[in-house]
């Protein structure tokens, strides 16, 4: 089966980009009229190149210094990079500036072209050659061929045609390695835990104490200005009809892209079909570069296809760029003129969406699997300062953040030091104007807020991050673990940053850079080893915590019941709701009952659904203490409705008539006493009858007064009344007039 692999180009102006694709594959790439009138590439463009056991997209960029964006845009997803350099002209600003960018993307195969070849002499050729050596010397392309060609006369195309194979054979189905993304020095090595330390690193703060101390606020007065959104190039939107996607499919031209079957139903109209990444596992993910209407089919929109695979009649989530999401159907599928029922990884996709209106579609904006990925606007990163940069990244320096297609104004936050130097790196979080989608390990690209300069680049460690205080030990040791090479590493990671709320399962794809099929072989490691603690809740809910932080949560627990029994020492367990109710700012009930539930499991809480207490706690009530308790729990059991005063026990305290009322509250709180009033106390028992009676007469009659309340109980006024009372507070009865009728028809039982 052919291999599918995304080349883009890269390299000045004029130095025969489109030119040498147009020889390649005989697509040109310039197809809108201001490029035709003025020879230059102004947007990215496509063709598509078959040699046989490999299939090529390819993506053709501008090399004019005021279109990097575009440039940047295009770059997204290619598996290697053609770079262009023409021998009459050599290495021009632009040559320079996009090899930097290939570098900062982590791009690890490629070839370069020297094209205009025919117009120089071999000395010529043999001197630009050795001024490439020179500038790709330390990167990926140091020892990659230089192929001398001319798109005039031909020279070359055959020996470029058979070198891009032999190298797409040899890279296979390789994604860019986030973990090595910039060259080493020489005799150098890339550490599994990268910046431990940071060579830009200053003193880093001891960790705090308290809850706050792990998201400190390091983001007051970072605000960047918003940028306007990036709009689809100009002649590409509604109406228009890309050569180089789509074709006509029959001699009478008429226009049938899309195969028929599934996708003309609604919203989950077929079940997403397992994304198959040609062997791997990924999930779907296509960040928009492009978008336009077809007439009888309604909006497509293209991009490469960075991971993963979907079907027609799939269901995606449509990123809108704004942090708001929408599902979507895929209604047709097309690979470069050719429809198809599915695309992966590693090719140019055009998706045909069922119901999207074409002018909400913007570049930036992205396709992926649902659940998948989350809009943030702060995110961390691992951050190199372009060793071409005059004075590095400094903290608060206002950025544009390219990363997949889209283009947004930022804050660089340094976290460990106060700026970056060329050719260093460092840890920062990005304050962004407008949310991007992410995932761990993703690169991006740093240019100026000017948009004349890259500054630098590197790869995203937290998608979706909170603020972190500038040089906190804690959390920036968290972080480097988050750039570990080792899996369990980085899912507890993940978990630490996660808190008391928890990660599911899932989440670790986007966040720890973890394969779909690893997830479960993963989860259950650090489960069974301790590191982890997963809690289910009765609503199939399933959370994954990090051990440490549900250790904390118990803790809480366990503080605050001593708190309790500290205040009520007498009472020997407390409700269990409002024990829970002082730890309410962890803003998860849920979370508190399991904790409560594991506590009560592991026996270091004593109890049930109802009531709990510490396990090492013991009332403080004497030997004659408890015989008094018991003397009055027996007399209220059998005076019924017509209970003893508290005062009658005085006399039987002898010594203990101070502690008369906290005896009452104890056995309250053990559930054998209930307080009607503070004067009137009735067995549990007794007023459970009570309300039964009281319950089965009002059901069968307009009301009761309280007389007939106190005959039904068999009872004097004086103690009908407060019972009355009890009543209407608990919520059983209400009064009406003279009458006490049932409070509310779910009441009754």
């Amino acid at each position: 089966m052919p291999r599918d692999l995304i080349l883009g180009t890269a390299g000045h102006i004029d130095h025969g980009k489109t030119s040498l694709v147009k020889v390649l594959t005989g697509i040109d790439c310039d197809r809108l009229p201001e490029e035709k009138a003025r020879g230059i590439t102004i947007d990215i463009g496509f063709a598509n190149l078959d040699l046989g056991d490999v299939r090529l997209g390819i993506v053709d960029v501008p090399g004019h210094e005021r279109f990097v964006k575009n440039m940047l845009a295009g770059a997204t997803g290619i598996d290697l990079a053609l770079l262009v350099v023409a021998a009459d002209d050599s290495v021009m600003p632009q040559t320079r500036e996009h090899l930097e960018i290939l570098k900062l993307l982590g791009i690890r195969n490629g070839l370069i072209a020297l094209t205009k070849a025919d117009l120089v002499d071999e000395t010529t050729r043999d001197v630009v050659g050795l001024e490439l050596r020179e500038l790709v010397r330390g990167s990926f392309l140091e020892d990659a061929p230089i192929i001398p060609t001319s798109a005039h006369t031909g020279l070359g195309i055959t020996e470029l045609k058979d070198a891009l194979r032999e190298m797409c054979l040899r890279v296979g189905s390789e994604e860019p390695n986030p973990l090595t993304p910039f060259p080493k020095k020489e005799g150098g090595t890339e550490p599994k835990t990268v910046l431990s330390p940071s060579p830009c690193s200053g003193p880093r703060e001891a960790p705090l104490t308290g809850p706050e101390s792990k998201q400190g606020g390091v983001g007051e007065g970072l605000q960047p200005q918003p940028t306007p959104p990036s709009p689809l190039p100009e002649g590409k939107g509604e109406q228009a009809r890309d050569p180089a996607v789509f074709e006509a499919t029959s001699a009478d031209n008429s226009f049938s892209p899309f195969p028929s079957g599934r996708g003309d139903g609604g919203v989950g109209s077929s079940p997403p079909s397992a994304n198959a990444h040609r062997g791997g596992s990924s999930w779907f993910r296509l960040p928009i570069d492009r978008s336009f209407v077809v007439q009888g089919h309604g909006t497509v929109v293209t991009g490469s296809v960075v991971s993963g695979s979907i079907a027609v009649g799939d269901e995606l989530e449509w990123h809108r760029g704004d942090g708001t999401t929408d599902l979507v159907r895929v209604r047709g599928l097309n690979n470069h003129g050719r429809p198809a029922t599915e695309v992966h990884r590693g090719q140019r996709a055009a998706v045909n969406l069922a119901g999207v209106p074409h002018e909400q579609v913007r570049r930036g904006q992205e396709l992926a699997r649902p659940d998948y990925l989350l809009p943030s606007k702060v995110v961390t990163v691992r951050l190199f300062a372009s060793a071409e940069g005059r004075h590095g990244i400094k903290h608060r320096l206002p950025v544009r953040l390219h990363v997949g297609t889209s283009e947004v104004m930022a804050t660089v936050s340094l976290l460990d030091c106060d700026t970056i130097d060329p050719g260093q790196w460092g840890l920062a979080q990005l304050f962004l104007s407008e949310p991007v989608t992410t995932v761990w390990g993703q690169p991006f690209v740093l240019r100026d807020s000017s948009a004349e300069h890259t500054l630098g680049g590197g790869q995203v460690v937290q998608p979706t991050a909170a603020k972190v205080r500038r040089r906190h030990i804690e959390a920036i040791e968290q972080i480097e673990k988050l750039w570990s090479d080792e899996l369990q590493t980085r899912a507890l990671a993940v978990a630490w940053f996660a808190g008391t709320q928890g990660f599911e399962p899932d989440d670790l794809v986007r966040s720890a850079g973890v394969e779909p099929n690893q997830i479960e072989g993963l989860v259950s490691q650090l489960t069974t080893s301790g590191k982890l603690t997963e809690l289910a809740f009765a609503s199939n809910r399933r959370l994954l915590i990090h051990t440490e932080r549900v250790t904390q949560l118990e803790a809480r627990v366990l503080d605050t019941l001593g708190t309790m029994h500290a205040e009520n020492p007498l009472m020997t367990t407390h409700d269990r709701q409002k024990v829970l109710a002082r730890l309410d700012f962890v803003g998860d009930e849920q979370l508190l009952q399991a904790i409560a539930d594991r506590l009560l499991r592991t026996k270091k809480v004593v109890g049930d659904t109802r009531r709990i207490a510490r396990a090492d706690f013991k009332p403080k009530l004497s030997a004659n203490q408890r015989k008094l308790k018991d003397k009055i729990v027996e007399a209220h059991v059998s005076a019924g409705f017509a209970p003893p005063e508290p005062k009658e026990f005085a006399n039987q305290a002898g010594g203990n008539a101070t502690a008369l009322k906290d005896i009452f509250e104890v056995a309250c709180a053990e559930g054998f006493l209930v307080r009607v009033t503070d004067e009137i106390y009735l067995s549990a028992k007794a007023e459970t009858e009570m309300r039964r009676r009281v319950t089965q007469r009002l059901q069968t009659g307009p009301g009761a007064t309280v007389a007939e309340i106190r005959d039904l109980l068999g009872t004097t006024r004086k103690f009908a009344v407060p019972v009355c009372e009890y009543l209407d507070r608990v919520g059983l009865t209400k009064r009406a007039g003279d009458l006490r009728v049932l409070a509310e028809p779910a009441a009754t039982g």
